[in-house]
């Protein structure tokens, strides 16, 4: 079929209606053309601010220079060379930039893959290879993808495994530490919480999955599709102190918190929680697919060769991308102004009743200079 038969935006709609799985589920009718910063084009015209910066993914906005130069400039030397072959010297700069700023020095071993969902299951495989043990334990809202292994440790919503079932066996559900899960009011302290939610960790343990059969629990830092409930330290902490007295790692799911969006390079930072393995993906290279597993060392080395491993794994474009990424947050103080914005856009946006606020909100999709001219704040980008 010519492209000149896909002409308007109606023909492409329906045609991507037509041939495009119906698994896949969109939000918004339209064909997007192009994007930059904050706002994406569609080709019939319409520009739209990105509020979901492409599900968590483009944390330095669409198309940054730095960041497309870096992948344009690789694609003229090595697109694609594969990690069971030879190492590549993006994947190992990738590296060497990461190591100062993963939330503990003792993460010191990589693993670079194309997605979350596959760089759970590889978090997955490591927990079990590496201890010995079957069972792993999930949190009750946690998200962390549609793959059989990632899917099973799901527990936001049924939708994402629906018909899917038998899922991965193995898998205990603990509480997380939040008001609405417990089915207590908003106001329950949050030490109640995090007692209440250990002490069912510690029946799980007792009743259903024995500590010695306990590869790991993961956990998100921030609870994605469960709320976007962050974790409190003292439950972090909580964990932490489990998985040391039992040898149970903790896998640290960063694909949707990591890279910024906490304020933090991660979220897990702000707890000083150590993670055994920490997943990261979508922000590490603003929209290049990549995923990436660290652990440490000691637990790698008992990997066997080949265990890990992907044709596209830790692609040579999205390497160079990532590597321009941390680059890009380091120059141009991207967590500092991100700290700077949190604390002057609550106040700001409490001077607005609910109808200035809607007011304002179709206003800002317009014109991103409202911010400066009713908010009074400045953007340093």
């Amino acid at each position: 079929m010519s492209s000149s038969s896909l002409s308007t935006t109606e023909k492409l709609q329906s045609f991507g209606e037509r041939h495009v799985t119906k698994g896949i589920g969109r939000i918004a009718p339209g064909v997007m053309k192009k994007a930059e910063g904050s706002y994406v084009e569609y080709l019939d015209g319409k520009r739209m601010l990105d509020f979901t910066c492409g599900i968590g993914v483009t944390n330095l906005g669409h198309s940054h220079p730095k960041v497309s130069k870096a992948a344009a400039e690789q694609c003229m030397q090595l697109v694609h060379g594969q990690c069971s072959i030879s190492f590549h010297e993006p994947y190992l700069r990738l590296i060497e930039k990461l190591l100062p700023i993963v939330p503990h020095p003792s993460l010191d071993s990589f693993f670079f893959w194309n997605s979350g969902s596959e760089a759970v299951e590889a978090a997955l495989k490591m927990a079990r290879a590496t201890t010995g043990r079957q069972n792993v334990i999930c949190m009750q809202g946690g998200y962390h993808g549609r793959t059989f292994g990632a899917m099973a440790v799901t527990r936001s919503k049924t939708g994402y495994s629906e018909g899917f079932h038998p899922l991965m066996p193995g898998v205990f559900v603990t509480p997380y530490p939040f008001w609405h899960q417990l089915g207590l009011p908003p106001s329950t302290p949050t030490q109640t919480l995090t007692q209440l939610a250990l002490n069912q960790l510690h029946l799980l343990l007792q009743q259903q999955t024995s500590p010695s059969d306990t590869a790991a629990i993961i956990i998100e830092p921030v609870l994605g599709e469960g709320g976007y409930v962050p974790a409190p330290r003292e439950f972090l902490v909580g964990l932490r102190e489990v998985c040391d007295e039992h040898g149970i790692l903790l896998i640290v799911d960063e694909v949707q918190s990591g890279f910024g969006r906490t304020g933090k390079m991660f979220a897990v930072e702000e707890s000083g929680v150590r993670p055994d393995i920490l997943v990261m993906a979508k922000g590490l290279a603003n929209g290049f697919p990549l995923s990436g597993v660290v652990s440490r060392k000691e637990v790698t080395d008992k990997l066997r060769p080949g265990s890990m491993g992907g044709t596209y794994a830790g692609n040579a474009v999205s390497c160079a991308a990532a590597c321009a990424v941390i680059d890009a947050m380091e120059e141009e103080r991207v967590l500092e102004n991100v700290k700077e914005r949190f604390r002057l856009e609550p106040a700001a946006l409490q001077d607005f009743d609910d109808s200035r606020s809607k007011s304002l909100a179709k206003r800002l999709v317009q014109n991103p200079r409202v911010w400066q001219t009713e908010l009074k704040v400045t953007w340093d980008f």
